[in-house]
């Protein structure tokens, strides 16, 4: 289990999620979404050979499980000898302690480790205002089209993070996610 270093004023701290944890999981992915729509997706992830390898982290705050970001495995269609990429969907932060940078923590720590085991891209559709903060920069300008179209009011929305020097620009095509991810309700945002 890797544990991840905190500012000195974080009180909460970030695990690698074990099997031992769904439970806890899911109740932050329910909490903060206030539905059971992201916690089913999760847990059909996590099940979900062709989502595989996948990072799953836990934040928890005195015991109390309060953030939670899942990242799978993607690859291009038709593209050989490309690296090993990743999507992070979803992250989920309970409501009561948003805006205290668990969130960004995740994001981050989450990033550190894959690019660690050698993931060169990191994909994410999310809001075009907070994810840049790590670096993500609107994929389909870039050849990364998305495996199912994104409106063009929304394009920025998705977005790609070169986790190592070098692959921006050489890497192009549609990602190809997990079977589980692979339905169009998931691709508007």
């Amino acid at each position: 289990m890797t544990t991840s270093p905190l500012p000195p004023h974080a009180s909460w701290r970030i695990d690698e999620a074990s099997e031992s944890d769904l439970a806890d999981v899911l109740f932050v992915e329910r909490a903060a979404f206030g539905e059971d729509a992201e916690a089913d997706l999760v847990r059909a992830l996590l099940n979900d050979p062709s989502a595989q390898p996948s990072l799953s982290l836990l934040a928890r705050e005195g015991g109390r499980p309060v953030g939670h970001v899942l990242f799978t495995a993607v690859r291009l269609r038709g593209a050989a000898g490309s690296p090993p990429m990743a999507i992070l969907a979803p992250l989920a932060v309970v409501p009561d302690v948003q805006g205290n940078g668990i969130g960004s923590a995740l994001t981050e720590r989450g990033m550190q480790l894959l690019g660690e085991s050698g993931v060169g891209l990191v994909f994410v559709l999310g809001h075009p205002s907070y994810y840049p903060r790590f670096g993500f920069e609107p994929a389909g300008r870039l050849g990364l089209d998305a495996p199912y179209p994104i409106p063009d009011e929304h394009a920025d929305a998705w977005m790609v993070v070169a986790l190592r020097p070098g692959i921006i620009g050489v890497a192009r095509g549609t990602v190809a996610c997990a079977d589980v991810l692979d339905k169009p309700e998931y691709w508007r945002e």
